[in-house]
Formats: C-alpha cells, structure tokens, sequence
C-alpha cells in the first residue's frame, strides 16, 4: 500500500506587516488551494525569525509552513500567486513522500484533556524555572570568584607599588 505524496510550502512574509494582514495572508493562500481542488492538512505560523542572509534587503521575516494534498497542478496556481505578492520574499514547495503530517490539536476541546495538558504544562514551567535559577546562582558564584581575583590584583599591585617606593627610598640614601 503506497501512500499519496503531499506538498509543503514554506514562504517568508516581510517583517513590517501587522499580525492582522499575515492572518489575512493564511487565509488568502488557503483559499487559493482549495479554489484549486487542493486539500489543507496544516497551515502554522512559525513567527518571525532571523534569516541567514538579507532578502530584498530585510534581515527577519515572518515563516508560514503551509501543508497541502492535491494533484500537483494547484501547486503552480499558489506560487503564481506568491510571486505577485510584495508581502512574501522567499517561498519553496517541496513534495513529500511520507506519511501525512498530524495535525495540530487545538488544546480546550475537552475539559479533561485541557486540565491535564494545563499540568504537564505547570511542572515543566517548572522544571524550567529551577534551571533558569541554577544558572543564576552559578553565574552569581562566578562574578564573585571573579571579583575576589580583581580585589586580589588591586591588593598585589598596592604592595608592588609600595614596595617600589622604598626601592626608591633606599635608592636615594
């Protein structure tokens, strides 16, 4: 049993734009698949990120990955679409073999699974929170072995002054 391909497509919308009009970007670029005979599987905002090099001369911008099934022709319809659009500056679709991707599951369906997901989340906060203080009270012994160093140096070259003014004195008689 061979399973059906899929696409990924990834684009990068420009950094300026308003939360408002990228949720209006999701919808536009989904409404086009579908308008294709194209079927959304998954459609997540990655936020925005630094890119490696500068793209029309911007340094971030803002990652959609948008999963789709179709026959391939909906595909071309899309990137014809991106490629007008100023709001996105780099897009690649890439066809998946695989199987297909799990979708998102959008906690508050069930009050059960939510209270249970709302604990999991409190202990690993958490565990979070313990190692974010391990490494504050790490660097706080640091700063002070360093500090105890600085205060050591400022002692020796006191000494090493006063031990050059009687060189001198000695010098002198």
């Amino acid at each position: 049993m061979t399973q059906q391909p899929y696409y990924e497509t990834m684009y990068i919308l420009r950094p300026d734009i308003p939360e408002e009009e990228v949720d209006s970007h999701l919808k536009k670029y989904s409404g086009i698949l579908t308008d294709a005979g194209a079927k959304i599987l998954d459609n997540q905002m990655r936020g925005k990120r630094r890119l490696a090099y500068p793209i029309s001369k911007h340094k971030e911008g803002i990652y959609v990955q948008l999963s789709h099934n179709g026959d391939g022709q909906h595909v071309a319809v899309l990137e014809k679409a991106m490629r007008l659009s100023e709001d996105v500056i780099r897009y690649l679709t890439v066809k998946q073999d695989g199987p297909l991707p799990t979708p998102r599951v959008v906690s508050g369906t069930d009050s059960n699974s939510g209270k249970e997901d709302s604990k999991d989340q409190d202990s690993s906060k958490k565990k979070i929170t313990e190692g974010k203080e391990d490494k504050k009270t790490n660097g706080k012994k640091e700063d002070k072995k360093a500090d105890g160093k600085t205060e050591d140096k400022k002692t020796e070259s006191k000494e090493n002054k006063k031990d050059e003014e009687k060189i001198e004195d000695k010098k002198a008689d």
